[in-house]
């Protein structure tokens, strides 16, 4: 089975969180124009633009990443499959169940009332899964065994992604109820998850070393 290295696989995940929205912009900018981008009021509505493909095979690469993660061999690895088996899941039903048409775009023959319910759960329950690694899953340690320096300084980082996921999906909630655009609320809180997750997977640490490693072969 194919299977990455753990920290290369978390920040592969972390990766796709941080380019999937600014990805979908620049596709949309570049084959809609400005004033299409202007009317899209969510991530999701990025469905009917020419940045569907993107949006598509973005979500499909996270439950791919997000299927095969192993988490950590300890007491909590049962932990760590559920949640990401069950954020696999969730990233699917946000690609193959999408969102309502905008209203200046023909509805699709196959959707129904019950697409757009699917797609709702599925992206709130995306985007809980995103604050339980955050809040709890990442912040573990075993228990009886001091916390190095550097891992209560991680911990703090993730404690503020968890709390920074919840507070935007809670004003997404507010904003979608009321009519208004949750675009951001949804950007801001897929910011902080790929944070968490590339700070987990160490990928500033691999940044430099990349860079160090690119230095010597120059210098030589």
């Amino acid at each position: 089975m194919f299977k990455l290295p753990g920290h290369a696989h978390r920040q592969l995940i972390g990766y796709i969180g941080l380019v999937l929205p600014i990805l979908l912009i620049m596709l949309a900018l570049a084959r809609d124009g400005v004033a299409r981008w202007q009317s899209l009021d969510s991530i999701s509505a990025y469905y009917y633009t020419g940045a569907v493909a993107a949006f598509i095979g973005m979500l499909v690469a996270l439950a791919l990443f997000l299927f095969t993660y192993q988490g950590y061999d300890n007491k909590f690895h049962w932990a760590d499959r559920t949640a990401s088996i069950i954020a696999a899941i969730a990233a699917l039903g946000v690609a193959f169940f999408p969102t309502a048409a905008p209203e200046d775009v023909a509805p699709l023959s196959w959707w129904s009332p019950i697409t757009g319910i699917i797609h709702y759960v599925s992206a709130v329950t995306l985007f809980a899964m995103f604050a339980v690694f955050a809040l709890w899953l990442f912040r573990l340690t075993a228990s009886g065994e001091p916390i190095p320096p550097d891992k209560r300084r991680r911990n703090k980082v993730y404690l503020l992604c968890g709390i920074v996921i919840v507070l935007s999906v809670v004003w997404a909630l507010i904003a979608g109820l009321n009519g208004r655009s949750i675009f951001w609320p949804e950007s801001i809180a897929l910011v902080a998850f790929s944070i968490s997750w590339l700070v987990k997977g160490y990928a500033l640490r691999s940044i430099v070393e990349t860079a160090r490693s690119f230095s010597r072969r120059v210098g030589a």
